[in-house]
């Protein structure tokens, strides 16, 4: 599956589609249980469902992105899920479709990934700099 390709265009046509079934299953699972006795997030994330193109620098040249499915968003990191198990502290950069609908590249580094279901993987990835155009104001 591309989901880049030299204008963007497949990623924003595809982007913003419905998710599929097990997909949304695991991601309203995963929110559905209790919440942390420590939340750690230094900032609020909102929620945001797009899907999203994933290159690793530690990735063979020719290796296609691996596509994940957001969760939420802060301006400093994103939540996913991912069929793909990634490494973490592994840097790379993530084209996602901004809100107001231009496609970003953005420099990242994979935070967190572990296993949330047989075949599917809940992480998170950070920003190396602030993206101000995933402020939670810009959701409100």
């Amino acid at each position: 599956m591309v989901l880049v390709d030299s204008d963007n265009e497949l990623l924003l046509d595809y982007a913003r589609e419905p998710f599929p079934q097990e997909v949304e299953f695991i991601i309203s699972a995963l929110e559905a249980g209790p919440p942390p006795i420590e939340d750690r997030h230094k900032v609020r994330r909102c929620s945001y469902r797009v899907r999203a193109s994933l290159r690793l620098f530690s990735h063979l040249p020719d290796t296609p992105p691996k596509i994940v499915f957001t969760r939420n968003v802060s301006p400093q990191a994103m939540g996913f899920l991912s069929d793909h198990p990634l490494p973490l502290s592994h840097g790379g950069t993530i084209h996602i479709a901004a809100p107001s609908g231009s496609v970003m590249r953005i420099a990242c580094t994979i935070l967190r990934c572990r296993q949330a279901a047989p075949g599917w993987f809940e992480g998170a990835i950070y920003f190396n700099r602030p993206q101000p155009c995933f402020d939670t104001e810009q959701f409100a």
